[in-house]
């Protein structure tokens, strides 16, 4: 991504699997030259193409620096990235839980600050009677996945959503979340605990076997997506904060429709969507109101982070209109219209909205057709000074099933 600092411009390259652990800022000169790194190019070419972009003839040296520095980084696919992800692998495959990712970073690595903090963005959240905790049975809630503190009142509405009856604390919570780094039309299990600062969330190995045996193809054990992936681990930091560590869950990480809105065809085209989305709702009646289902999801990713070139400043300008679009998508959504909402995702190959939370929501919405819901909340938030995310708040009364 573009570098977000003045002082060092360029590229920020890192590795979201965490194979390797090191960041390099690559200058705008040389990242031009980031193509010759294709496999079918050699060190000449590379020197070649910095000639050209530089020019001058006296770039040896640069050149030699740039391959050393990816090399040694682990960024270029060689022995030495091999030996990195090999002993990552061995190390996750060896871990008995999968720890916090992102604690210390988007939340509190403590326990007793991390409450804290969250009783903060629970009191945050406008006393209109979305954040109030209510005892009605909730089907499902849908609630962001950027970082906490950058939604944290939206949180606070979906999560405020979910009953203070005791016999939720029986439920088990499966967790929908965008797949930022999974296989496109696949969806991603664990049968791995989830660690965080409060204890350990217990993953319901049951369910899961029962999702690998009734959908084969479908789904893949995708632990090295799951150990660095936020879109489930901050839902169940917040479970954990209103239901007690040892909350039970079902992580399901959902992987990018391949074809996308631009081929104009439904996502269930594909027989493993479809086949998923069939053994999820399967699943769902056999245990009835056993669960409970939370979406991980944002909205749209608008601004020069995601590669546009407008300059966006949350719900300003520009960024009205795509809050008029996103309401347009929720009221599908609510509607339990999957075929609307696709259609509205569909519109311009959705590459000016960039929704990433369209494979949970849908999927969502093929499993469990009779869902009805309403948004509870909407905001914008910029995420640097020229790019905004967006997301939501809903939730799907348990009463108002089919």
């Amino acid at each position: 991504m573009p570098s977000p600092l003045p002082e060092q411009p360029g590229l920020v390259i890192r590795d979201p699997f965490r194979y390797s652990t090191a960041t390099l800022v690559v200058p705008p000169l040389l990242a031009r030259c980031l193509g010759c790194f294709d496999g079918r190019q050699d060190e000449g070419d590379l020197r070649a193409t910095l000639v050209r972009v530089a020019g001058r003839v006296s770039v040896g040296e640069a050149a030699k620096n740039l391959v050393k520095a990816l090399r040694e980084a682990g960024f270029l696919e060689d022995e030495r990235f091999a030996e990195l992800r090999a002993a990552r692998l061995e190390e996750i495959a060896a871990s008995p839980e999968r720890p916090p990712a992102h604690a210390g970073g988007s939340y509190p690595a403590e326990p007793a600050p991390l409450t804290e903090v969250l009783r903060g963005y629970f009191g945050e959240a406008p006393p209109d009677g979305a954040a109030a905790r209510s005892s009605a049975p909730v089907l499902a809630i849908a609630a962001p996945h950027v970082s906490p503190f950058g939604g944290s009142a939206t949180y606070a509405r979906a999560y405020g959503a979910l009953p203070v009856d005791p016999a939720a604390r029986d439920k088990v919570f499966v967790i929908l979340g965008t797949s930022h780094y999974g296989e496109p039309d696949r969806y991603g299990l664990t049968r791995k605990p989830f660690a965080t600062p409060f204890g350990k969330a217990r993953t319901e190995v049951a369910l899961v076997d029962a999702l690998v045996r009734e959908a084969p193809g479908a789904v893949t054990l995708e632990d090295p997506c799951h150990f660095v992936e936020h879109a489930i681990e901050f839902q169940v930091v917040f479970l954990q904060y209103l239901f007690g560590p040892a909350v039970r869950i079902l992580p399901v990480l959902c992987g990018a429709f391949a074809g996308g809105p631009q081929t104009g065809r439904r996502p269930e085209a594909n027989d493993q969507v479809a086949r998923f989305a069939g053994a999820l709702g399967e699943l769902a009646a056999r245990q009835g109101d056993r669960l409970s289902f939370v979406l991980g999801v944002d909205f749209a990713h608008v601004g020069r982070r995601y590669g546009d070139e407008l300059s966006a400043r949350a719900n300003v300008g520009p960024l009205a209109a795509v809050a008029a679009r996103d309401r347009a998508r929720a009221e599908r959504i609510g509607a339990g219209d999957a075929a609307g909402f696709w259609e509205l995702v569909m519109e311009g190959g959705d590459d000016d909205l960039k929704w990433c939370g369209t494979s949970p929501i849908y999927t969502f919405l093929r499993a469990l057709p009779e869902a009805r819901g309403r948004l509870l909340g909407y905001d914008q938030w910029n995420i640097d000074e020229a790019s905004v995310v967006s997301f939501g708040a809903m939730s799907f009364p348990e009463k108002e099933r089919a």
